[in-house]
């Protein structure tokens, strides 16, 4: 039987930790910090606060232009090399570690006996399946996932999925939590493989390797697709949604009525190319011919003033999801 779970109340926490320096943890830290929390960063070697002081900063950037929280300031994050020092006194831990189950679950284990058991843990894994994170925590009831899309400061979107032995009270208070931090949860009824957005994700990057493996598009033919057709569309209205409208009056039943047949048609392979060294080049080339010379520090810059931009126009149509 999964143990109950009881925690303050989610309008209450004011300290929190992210475990992990990366681009998600450190996306978190930043995301958290400009929510006006005070935050704690676990890391796995000093060496790594450099990084994560310049991915904050940057993140900053944006999070100031979308305004931030009373309180916000970049100097309520604490540092530490160890974990019990990380998590004392917080009441909230997002677990970003490098996506390796023998490593989650041993963060997890160690976790389940230092932590509260008033305390939700959540993991930003991005496919492994909480029932299997949570298997040697003392404290699983407490254990739910919550997938960030990156860069966790900017995109709203959280997948809550619990695991086999977490609790519905736990769940409960993680999606009261993202909400007042600002966050957009959305909590999958069931375990499954890669979670919802990452799978749709998936099934078009799969089939853009396919296109460059088979010579029928290129990586700058495929990205611009993208960004100039479904893409601008798809910040407004899932795909569902898209081929309603495009059925006109009669809506997605006219949809599925009039191009229903041609799914049948032979323009998906469905399984994932076989990643032949030609096709990785073909895929590392495309991208450094796009990217034009442009360094990743200039690229994510880019992309967050856009993001920035995108969101605030949402706010401004009313299109945003109100947290």
């Amino acid at each position: 039987m999964t143990q109950k779970f009881s925690g303050k109340d989610p309008k209450s926490v004011q300290k929190v930790t992210s475990i992990g320096a990366g681009p998600i943890g450190a996306g978190w830290a930043a995301y958290f910090l400009s929510q006006g929390y005070k935050v704690s960063v676990y890391l796995h070697e000093e060496s790594e606060k450099d990084v994560l002081h310049n991915l904050i900063n940057t993140a900053w950037i944006s999070l100031e232009a979308l305004g931030l929280a009373a309180g916000a300031s970049r100097d309520n994050l604490y540092c530490s090399t160890d974990l019990a020092d990380a998590v004392n006194g917080s009441e909230f831990i997002q677990e970003s570690v490098p996506e390796n189950l023998a490593l989650k679950q041993k963060i997890f284990a160690q976790l389940g006996e230092i932590v509260p058991e008033n305390v939700v843990i959540a993991s930003s894994t991005s496919g492994l399946p909480m029932s299997e994170i949570q298997a040697h925590c003392s404290t699983p009831q407490r254990t739910v996932v919550g997938h960030p899309f990156n860069p966790p400061y900017l995109l709203p979107l959280v997948e809550i999925v619990r695991g086999s032995q977490t609790s519905a009270e736990a769940v409960k208070w993680l999606v009261e939590f993202y909400q007042v931090a600002g966050k957009a949860p959305l909590v999958l009824s069931k375990e499954i493989p890669g979670f919802i957005a990452t799978r749709l994700q998936e099934a078009i990057w799969r089939e853009a390797l396919h296109m460059v493996d088979n010579d029928e598009a290129t990586v700058e033919e495929i990205d611009f697709a993208i960004t100039n057709g479904p893409g601008p569309r798809w910040a407004l209205m899932g795909p569902c949604m898209a081929f309603h409208l495009g059925g006109g009056e009669g809506g997605m039943a006219y949809t599925l009525d009039q191009f229903g047949p041609a799914l049948k048609l032979p323009w998906t392979r469905l399984k994932a190319p076989e990643l032949t060294k030609e096709l990785r080049n073909k895929m590392v080339d495309g991208c450094l011919r796009e990217a034009d010379g442009r360094e990743i520090s200039e690229m994510n810059r880019d992309r967050d003033r856009g993001l920035v931009a995108i969101r605030n126009a949402l706010k401004a149509a009313g299109s945003e999801v109100d947290s």
